[in-house]
């Protein structure tokens, strides 16, 4: 054996020399309590994106501005939980936004008004106007001459031409990638009336509660 040095009391020995091919004594650490268990490794730290799902927002501001009454917006949100990239272009309407929207699509057909709405009071009005003013071609021509329409119409008889100014339709951005699996979807919309794809000839998505 190897001579040991001694050292202070409680303290451990260590040898000074030892044969060739051994190696030296390793202190070892000081026994834990009785009974005791190891200690053990720290859990790694869950990462907070593994913890946090991602939920859909409990508001979504491009639904909210659209200021749809309760059965649309709810229409709404289903149709965007299901297709998250769809793109909503109208919701509820005064007069002078019906009458620009109405405009936009008078200038690339005249006779649109009458293709797309059921016939009524309102729209016989708006077509009419049209039909007088062959002059009035640009969009905002037309939007003040069907505009000043629809100030003379009554409450009931404007709820007939749009279902947009009682804030009961939406219509969504038309696309080509899946379309078919959104309009799918849109017709199975709890509380829908009507759904067209087009309007007057144009692709126009329009849902209507």
């Amino acid at each position: 054996m190897g001579k040991t040095i001694p050292g202070p009391l409680g303290s451990v020995n260590t040898p000074a020399s030892v044969k060739d091919g051994t190696l030296p004594l390793q202190p070892t650490p000081p026994p834990g309590p009785v009974g005791g268990k190891p200690a053990e490794p720290a859990a790694a730290a869950a990462s907070p994106a593994a913890e946090v799902k991602k939920q859909p927002p409990a508001q979504d501001p491009d639904i909210e501005t659209l200021d749809l009454n309760s059965t649309a917006k709810k229409a709404a949100y289903a149709l965007k939980k299901e297709h998250p990239d769809v793109s909503f272009t109208s919701g509820r309407r005064d007069k002078a936004e019906q009458a620009s929207a109405m405009a936009s699509n008078v200038v690339l057909n005249r006779k649109w008004i009458s293709q797309t709405y059921a016939t009524s009071t309102a729209s016989k009005a708006c077509q009419k106007w049209v039909d007088d003013n062959p002059k009035k071609t640009t969009k905002d021509e037309i939007a003040a001459g069907l505009e000043g329409v629809l100030d003379k119409l009554t409450d009931a008889e404007l709820g007939q031409l749009s279902k947009h100014l009682g804030g009961s339709a939406f219509d969504v951005q038309p696309v080509a990638q899946d379309a078919d699996k959104i309009k799918k979807t849109i017709r199975t919309l709890a509380g829908l009336r009507k759904f067209l794809d087009k309007e007057g000839g144009l692709d126009r998505w329009h849902a209507e509660f």
